[in-house]
C-alpha cells in the first residue's frame, strides 16, 4: 500500500505480487509510479510540508523539458509527479 494518511480520507495505492508469474511482457520489477500534477513546484512544497523526502527537486528534464519533481513515500518507494501539459506535449 502507497498513500499519505489515513486511507479513508487519501488516495493509496496497493501494488500486489502476482504469485506464480514469472515473466511479464513489459519487465520483471517495480521502478516507480508516475502520477500527473498541474504544478510540480507546488506538489514538491507540499510534500516538504507533510515531512516526505524530495529525491529530485522540481524543474524540467535535460532534452525533454517535461517537468517533475520525485519524492520518497513513508515505506520508501519512489514516486513521479510529472507536469499534466508538458506531458500530453511529449505525445504529440
Amino acid at each position: 500500500m502507497m498513500g499519505y494518511g489515513p486511507e479513508d480520507k487519501n488516495a493509496v495505492l496497493e501494488l500486489t505480487y502476482n504469485y506464480g508469474v514469472t515473466d511479464y511482457e513489459k519487465g520483471n520489477a517495480y521502478a516507480q509510479i508516475a502520477i500527473g500534477t498541474d504544478d510540480v513546484y507546488k506538489t514538491a512544497e507540499a510534500i516538504k510540508l507533510v515531512g516526505g523526502k524530495i529525491t529530485r527537486e522540481p524543474g524540467p528534464l535535460p532534452g525533454i523539458n517535461t517537468k517533475i519533481t520525485a519524492c520518497l513515500d513513508p515505506d520508501g518507494w519512489k514516486t513521479v509527479f510529472v507536469d499534466n501539459i508538458d506531458f500530453l506535449k511529449e505525445l504529440e
